[in-house]
């Protein structure tokens, strides 16, 4: 008989139960991916010592980019991600979500009547809502006479106004469509035309400054290159409180709403830690901590109370009653992505 081999045997024999208890104590991983910053640092940390566990954050900067990576591989990588409301049909109907266990997260009765049974998602079986706001006006108050309440200001502006618009297809048609007294979903060829045609003759005024998504267009009016631009309007938020001269609009004809949700991929490696986090975030207060963080209204009904008192007066976050009336769902329609692609060719290259 080897007695190396016995010895070593007998060591690994015994060391067995040393190896599985170290296993057993390794904190489990949450992989969140998620547009960057977006949840307050602190959100995460508190979440990890209350599971034990470690969170993973990776970024992305658009919905394309976040369906690009799952269809990928990323379905199996990822236990949460953070899609807007206009992409969710696509990412069920390619079967790249799973259904929430709504008998694990019961903190999501503490949702808005407004974001209960969407029309993005019937009974929240794919999604609960995370933040919500919406696609306005951001402008220079020393180039107007007053506030700006109209889209008029940017599709019909006056001689000497810099403006530029927004590089998102379904958001700056949807706006050019509600100016002009249309559905933001709207596939009539007169409608869409019209819209089109509107844009492409803003294009050949001196005043127009190209197309920039994202906080481009905010960026280039605090920097006062630009009078007048698109832009989400919690990015905006931030700006007012560091340059006065910087305001933000929902415009009176109506503009789009967005609202950002948390789901778990199909083949997520730890769905049951992600029900945990999705139940963590409809908490009242981590609620309340994550849209005062964001400066982005809380979908969180039971947050309310805990809101920042100027943040929850301020209409640019949290619209009054009137201007939701006439808030509009960017919605998935029928061959939708060819004709607004298409238009959007049009428009970008004449």
């Amino acid at each position: 008989m080897n007695t190396k081999s016995l010895i070593i045997g007998a060591c690994a024999l015994f060391s067995l139960p040393f190896a599985a208890s170290a296993a057993e104590s390794k904190p489990q991983e949450l992989n969140l991916y998620i547009w960057s910053e977006y949840i307050d640092p602190e959100i995460i940390t508190n979440f990890e010592q209350e599971f034990n566990c470690k969170v993973i954050t990776s970024l992305y900067e658009s919905n394309e980019e976040m369906l690009a990576k799952l269809q990928a591989g990323g379905v199996s990588q990822y236990d949460i991600i953070v899609p807007s409301d206009f992409i969710m049909k696509s990412l069920i109907n390619l079967k790249l979500l799973q259904p929430i266990d709504h008998a694990k997260v019961p903190n999501i009765e503490n949702l808005s009547d407004n974001f209960v049974n969407p029309p993005y998602d019937p009974g929240n079986k794919y999604s609960a809502a995370y933040q919500w706001g919406t696609v306005g006006i951001v402008y220079n108050t020393k180039k107007f006479d007053g506030p700006v309440t109209s889209w008029k200001s940017l599709f019909e502006p006056a001689d000497g106004i810099k403006f530029m618009f927004f590089d998102s297809e379904r958001e700056m048609i949807g706006a050019a469509l509600i100016y002009q007294d249309h559905s933001v979903n709207s596939l009539d060829k007169k409608e869409l035309m019209s819209a089109a045609n509107m844009m492409i003759a803003d294009k050949k005024k001196p005043g127009f400054m190209g197309f920039e998504g994202n906080v481009g267009g905010l960026n280039k009016v605090i920097a006062e290159t630009v009078d007048i631009a698109m832009a989400y309007n919690g990015d905006v938020i931030q700006a007012m409180a560091e340059h006065d001269y910087v305001s933000f609009s929902n415009p009176k004809e109506g503009t789009v709403v967005w609202v950002d949700s948390l789901c778990i991929p199909a083949k997520a490696p730890n769905a049951d830690l992600a029900m945990k986090f999705i139940n963590y975030i409809l908490s009242p207060e981590v609620g309340a901590q994550l849209s005062n963080f964001n400066q982005f209204a809380t979908p969180n009904k039971a947050a309310l109370p805990d809101i920042t008192p100027e943040d929850l007066e301020n209409p640019a976050i949290y619209p009054d009653a009137e201007t939701q009336k006439h808030l509009q769902y960017v919605e998935e329609v029928p061959n939708g992505s060819a004709i607004y692609g298409e238009l959007w060719k049009i428009i970008k290259t004449r």
